[in-house]
């Protein structure tokens, strides 16, 4: 025992040695690393070059001025932004990490008032909507940014997107496009990707009937609550015109009887919306502006939510039929490559009308304060709502192996192995 015991003394003894000479150690190379860091000159350790390969050229900025480092640039809708292609051609010069591939990235934007929604349902309803704006983010590689503050007192409601945009633009210099969409919009078509390409020629990118626009001249021939835009001069440009109709104009309620006298089924209203405006400008300025916009007619870049819920069950089943008889399209996949299943599906899509609609808008529903139109009920709003956003869950949550088989009904059950064959 007493040979036992003199072992186990002797052994803690330079146990505990070796111990505190290491920590001595580590504390002596924590101060060296610190006194170097504290007295080095950090604008001559790191280049550009430094920051075009590995995950520094991500994470951190170079040291070389930028737009930023200007004490009179702003984020606000009130101070005009000049030069703004040569900035952020400036900037991805100084960043080149995210050179490849920056005419196709793509930064969402959606937000909702800074309150807790008056509706019983409201705050559980907008948390869905943006759950699957999420879900859509994710599976196709984009940035999102939520908000739920205004950015200008006086853009308010329907024009708080206006500033949210544009400080959008300013935070996000490597996305060539912004996504704007009203918080009860939803995506109901998980795999389609935006046809970037068709799109070169132009700058903004909104839903919408030309006829109505350019012959029957009606407010509600297109829908501002969800558009593309380009992080660009011209874009900077434009939202300050559009943003000039608005509640920062001195003659905004001018501009609301202009409307009213101008675009049909606006009735006598004074209140100068965002959405009338837009048309307005489509409408009578010159071919600056004109030419550079896309009304997009051929996929629901958003479709009204009225005449697309009832279709639901229908595509559904079209789906699952066209799934029986393609195995390929019903191979379990990871969701990572679930968008490209979009383009396999493509040849074996036997009718238009049974398409999934790529985006769902609840417009007249007003899910948070409950003041919906008068010609829904509450309960038409709230099933359908329950019903799109089931509707695009199904696509998300099928590639972790379960569904709603009822799309009223929140539970979910197992996917079996080759199903639906």
């Amino acid at each position: 025992m007493a040979r036992h015991t003199d072992w186990t003394t002797s052994s803690s003894f330079f146990t505990e040695g070796f111990l505190f000479v290491g920590r001595a150690t580590v504390a002596l190379l924590v101060v060296w690393a610190l006194w170097s860091f504290v007295n080095s000159d950090f604008s001559t350790t790191i280049t550009v070059a430094d920051f075009a390969a590995g995950q520094n050229a991500v994470n951190l900025d170079p040291p070389n001025p930028t737009f930023y480092d200007d004490p009179t640039l702003s984020y606000s809708i009130d101070k005009p932004l000049k030069n703004w292609d040569h900035k952020r051609k400036e900037w991805l010069k100084y960043h080149p990490a995210f050179a490849a591939g920056a005419r196709e990235r793509i930064v969402m934007v959606t937000g909702t008032q800074p309150k807790p929604c008056p509706s019983k349902l409201g705050d559980h309803l907008l948390l869905r909507f943006f759950k699957n704006k999420v879900d859509y983010s994710r599976i196709h590689g984009y940035d999102i940014f939520y908000n739920n503050a205004l950015l200008h007192p006086k853009m308010t409601f329907c024009w708080a997107k206006i500033p949210l945009v544009r400080a959008t633009m300013v935070a996000h210099p490597e996305a060539e496009w912004i996504w704007w969409l009203d918080s009860d919009a939803a995506f109901t078509d998980m795999e389609f990707k935006l046809p970037l390409d068709k799109y070169n020629n132009h700058n903004f990118v909104v839903h919408g009937y030309p006829r109505a626009i350019f012959e029957d001249n009606t407010w509600t021939s297109l829908n501002a609550g969800v558009f593309l835009i380009r992080n660009c001069q011209w874009s900077l440009d434009f939202m300050d015109l559009w943003a000039s109709m608005g509640p920062t104009s001195p003659e905004f309620e001018k501009w609301g009887k202009i409307f009213s006298s101008t675009l049909k089924e606006r009735g006598d209203s004074t209140y100068a919306d965002d959405q009338s405006a837009l048309v307005y400008l489509i409408l009578k300025e010159n071919e600056k502006w004109r030419k550079k916009i896309h009304i997009e007619t051929e996929f629901y870049f958003q479709g009204y939510w009225v005449g697309i819920v009832p279709t639901y069950d229908n595509i559904t089943r079209s789906y699952s039929e066209m799934e029986k008889e393609v195995p390929t399209l019903r191979r379990r996949h990871a969701e990572k490559v679930s968008w490209s299943y979009g383009a396999l599906r493509e040849p074996h899509m036997k009718k238009e009308s049974l398409r999934r609609p790529f985006m769902t808008h609840f417009a007249g529903c007003q899910p948070c304060n409950g003041k919906h139109n008068i010609i829904f009920t509450e309960k038409d709003c709230v099933d359908s709502m329950e019903k799109a956003l089931n509707f695009a869950d199904n696509q998300v949550l099928r590639n972790f192996g379960f569904v709603h088989r009822n799309l009223l009904d929140s539970s979910v059950n197992l996917v079996p192995f080759d199903f639906p064959a």
